[in-house]
């Protein structure tokens, strides 16, 4: 993910600081793209999420191993005039992360064995964002901004209802998730559509652990909550 990062800032540098976006007196593609009140596009792009822990007893961390995941959806924008945007970019994001406990956890349970250590947690969201897009004044073909707001999802691979926990190798969170969603890009305009690459970062709001039957479980007795955080970097077309 950290190359992808690389990869992206250095698309950044160099398009920015390209002769041809700063010369003084430019044929602008697409004058009239930005004028129409609504618009739609779509995008696809990677994800890098884990979770961040807080925990009732100070018996060691938890570790996640996060592995590099996929986005895609659309977009719907509503200008409000030059600078404000309203956005709604339904998609579905897909990851999947692995949690290593620490060995204390499991003192005095016997029977114990490597894989009782490791919880593989599969994450496929119906992610729903509403965002407010703060732009600057259009400079020849590319135009930066930020964007900012929550989002709802749904989480199709939580296991909520599944009478089975832990006990039974079944780790369980929540369905329903809410998150803060705030981010940058760059529109560049090409000749035929508009390309804008963004970084977003995603923080959850509410809990998504869902406990076991077992108040002394050692999977989830010691987790006070347990959220998702990480980044998306998409690529819109429109």
């Amino acid at each position: 993910m950290r190359k992808l990062l690389i990869l992206f800032t250095l698309l950044l540098v160099a398009n920015t600081s390209s002769a041809q976006l700063f010369t003084k007196e430019k044929v602008q593609n697409n004058q009239n793209m930005d004028k129409k009140q609504l618009s739609w596009g779509y995008y696809f792009g990677v994800n890098n999420l884990d979770f961040k822990f807080d925990y009732n007893d100070n018996k060691g961390d938890i570790t996640t191993l996060k592995s590099t995941g996929f986005n895609v959806g659309l977009v719907g924008d509503f200008r409000v005039n030059d600078y404000v945007n309203l956005r709604l970019e339904p998609g579905l994001v897909i990851t999947t992360r692995e949690l290593m406990y620490p060995e204390n956890y499991f003192e005095g349970i016997p029977d114990t064995n490597d894989s009782d250590f490791l919880r593989e947690v599969k994450s496929t969201y119906v992610y729903l964002p509403l965002l407010m897009r703060l732009s600057t004044k259009r400079l020849n073909n590319f135009k930066p901004f930020i964007t900012f707001g929550i989002a709802t999802s749904l989480n199709l691979s939580s296991n909520e209802k599944n009478p089975d926990d832990n006990s039974n190798g079944e780790f369980r969170t929540k369905k329903n998730v809410l998150f803060y969603d705030i981010g940058f890009g760059i529109d560049f305009y090409l000749y035929w559509f508009k390309f804008t690459p963004s970084i977003r970062g995603v923080f959850a709001i509410n809990d998504e652990l869902v406990r076991d039957v077992d108040p002394n479980s050692p999977w989830t007795s010691n987790v006070n909550s347990m959220k998702t955080r990480g980044v998306f970097i998409n690529l819109t077309f429109r």
